[in-house]
């Protein structure tokens, strides 16, 4: 079980990568921003996913320490994957989409912190 965050990270790692690997349509439509917001949500929960996974295996060090690995995973794995998605047809790659990572990555991370700060998902829980 001890090894379940780690899972959970990588499985979403690669289902972002099988998805970064198939060319958009011409005209997928819709606008901008509907990939924008898909940007964020899906390192939303990146992020959360490498909180938990490092918490897992960082238990001595400070919070602080595990919130900012937890957020530099997610950015440069925002970076490697639109590395990957510049040699995709049809597909481009930009520093822009890794901003938007970069934010979906903070906020899920964040989230998982407060939610772990507030006795969420730990074994012996509060008290």
């Amino acid at each position: 079980m001890r090894h379940l965050p780690l899972f959970a990270l990588l499985g979403w790692a690669v289902a972002i990568f099988v998805v970064s690997s198939f060319p958009n349509p011409p005209d997928a439509g819709g606008g901008e921003w509907k990939y924008e917001v898909a940007h964020v949500i899906e390192y939303l929960v990146f992020g959360a996913l490498a909180f938990g996974a490092l918490r897992t295996y960082l238990l001595a060090q400070p919070i602080a320490v595990v919130v900012l690995a937890a957020w530099a995973v997610s950015v440069l794995y925002g970076m490697s994957d639109e590395l990957h998605q510049s040699f995709v047809p049809n597909r481009d790659s930009n520093w822009l989409d890794v901003g938007f990572d970069a934010v979906g990555g903070g906020i899920g991370v964040a989230v998982a912190a407060w939610f772990r700060d507030r006795g969420f998902g730990r074994a012996t829980g509060r008290g």
